[in-house]
């Protein structure tokens, strides 16, 4: 007997992991920049645009994939492409499989940090100075304990399954992202300088909008922003019911994603105004310092100038960050899992932590080989990788996809222009988010 394979139990609780596995580091931390450094309000309005005419076919593109095949990327792509080249589909499969690995090598290593410095609070509140030292300090020993630890907490979760893991802590771990955001931007803006980084960030220069660089900047940004490319809303997608409603559900994701951006920036911007009120130093020949020193350096210097209050604010702060990464790494972690337990025949514990096993290799590597090796891996991943398997969604179901693609056999309406749309717009559109990011 064929065994039943593990799905979601509602509608709330898929759109959450989905848009907990959106909702990561890259809307908390490189939304915010690219809006300061692009002309703030004129890069949210446009922003706000390029999520529906990019971000959304995209997610839905991905979404449609997975559900349609209810199997893992590899097997999702393989039916996909069948008809032409089923050894292409089973490649592209496979690349994503590696980029998920690859991604978690070095984002556990970035959520380990967060981690880190979310302890450093308490233990200046406790003054063991020593240790706050150490949680501050880019020693490959903190690596080396922090990582492996992220590793264990999303493997832990991953043990469980889609209904009993990821599931009920999206449930829990996703409104408790949203109160602390929220929680945090109402004390950001009692603050002196805040109302100069609302200003900033909320009315737009349209002098700018029309800027190429601002646009293709806000195309890449809301690409990355919904993690798309990489597989995660591909798996997420396939543990759908059969009968489930995409285009609602696609657009709920999309929504709360965009809206947790949306209030990251309402908190980081004003932050970086209140933080150069306090005489930190936070633009660079009129940009923005590196996204780097925003977490790591000038919002940290923010929460010490605060006194006793800001250990409870940089808590909470790196608290929140701990969250995006781990609703994030629990969705990459699923994809290799799933084809293991699919592909392999493999128990999920035993495909969990073999996988968690060789992430922990590619993150040992490049903790031994930081200085060069950290670097590359993110811009090879982020700059080639990600846009170059959206376009190849968008080409699989506008092109290669005839046999059981639902979206092609529609001859009129709404959803033929949809599918019209998909087939020759998006992937310019995604073409030049890619020329843009590689290139540039």
């Amino acid at each position: 007997m064929a065994e039943i394979r593990d799905g979601f139990q509602s509608r709330l609780g898929f759109v959450l992991a989905a848009a907990g596995a959106a909702v990561g580091l890259g809307n908390i931390w490189g939304f915010p920049t690219q809006a300061a450094n692009h002309g703030g309000g004129a890069f949210l309005l446009v922003y706000f645009l390029v999520i529906f005419l990019l971000a959304l076919p995209a997610l839905y593109t991905e979404l449609y994939l997975g559900h349609s095949a209810q199997a893992n990327p590899v097997k999702a792509l393989q039916n996909a492409c069948k008809e032409r080249s089923k050894n292409m589909g089973a490649a592209a499969g496979y690349i994503g499989l590696s980029g998920a690995i690859v991604m978690l090598s070095f984002y556990s290593i970035v959520a380990g940090w967060m981690l880190a410095y979310s302890l450093d609070p308490i233990a200046r509140f406790f003054e063991l100075n020593e240790l706050s030292k150490f949680l501050n300090s880019d020693s490959m020993l903190k690596n080396f304990i922090f990582t492996p630890f992220m590793l264990l907490l999303s493997a832990s979760i991953i043990l469980k399954g889609v209904k009993s893991g990821i599931e009920i802590w999206s449930r829990r771990l996703m409104p408790l992202l949203l109160i602390l955001l929220i929680a945090l931007t109402a004390y950001i803006a009692t603050l002196e300088g805040a109302a100069e980084g609302f200003n900033a960030y909320l009315n737009p220069d349209f002098n700018q909008v029309l800027n190429p660089d601002l646009i293709l900047a806000a195309m890449g940004q809301a690409f990355f922003s919904l993690s798309l490319g990489v597989g995660c809303m591909m798996i997420y997608g396939s543990y759908l019911k059969p009968d489930a409603n995409l285009p609602k559900l696609t657009l709920s994701v999309a929504m709360l994603d965009t809206g947790v951006a949306f209030l990251a920036g309402l908190l980081i911007i004003p932050a970086i105004y209140v933080a150069q009120s306090h005489g930190v130093e936070v633009f660079q020949n009129g940009k923005l310092i590196g996204e780097g020193q925003l977490i790591f350096a000038v919002l940290p210097e923010l929460f010490n100038s605060m006194g006793q209050i800001g250990l409870f604010i940089g808590f909470i702060f790196f608290v929140l960050m701990s969250i995006a990464s781990i609703t994030s790494t629990i969705s990459s972690t699923e994809i290799p899992v799933a084809f293991l337990v699919e592909n392999k025949s493999l128990s999920r514990q035993k495909s969990t932590w073999l996988v968690t096993l060789v992430i922990f290799i590619a993150s040992s590597t490049i903790i031994l080989n930081f200085d060069w090796l950290f670097g590359l891996v993110i811009k090879l991943f982020t700059q080639y990788q990600l846009p170059l398997m959206g376009l190849f969604y968008f080409i699989t179901v506008g092109w290669l996809w005839r046999k059981g693609n639902k979206l092609l056999s529609v001859s009129k309406g709404l959803h033929y222009w949809f599918a019209q749309y998909i087939r020759y717009i998006c992937p310019v559109l995604m073409t030049a988010v890619f020329a843009n990011v590689a290139f540039k």
